[in-house]
């Protein structure tokens, strides 16, 4: 994989610039997701997502362990 790679966004269909091979450059590193939470994003998705669709996803993840820890 090249050091930067422009992408579509399989959850809104965004263009965005994927730089796996510059990690920290990358836009979704601004995104710092829990392991519950990634652990949500991986099973819908298993390719790149821009910044605002990680950010949403982070968000559903975090209602959905609320709604499943008000369960207990």
């Amino acid at each position: 994989m090249p050091s930067h790679e422009t992408k579509k966004c399989l959850r809104c269909g965004a263009g965005f610039e994927c730089k796996a091979g510059n990690i920290t450059q990358c836009q979704c590193f601004t995104v710092q997701l829990t392991k519950e939470e990634m652990e949500y994003v991986s099973e819908k998705y298993d390719e790149c997502l821009c910044a605002s669709c990680l950010k949403a996803l982070q968000e559903e993840a975090q209602q959905k362990l609320k709604e499943a820890n008000a369960l207990k």
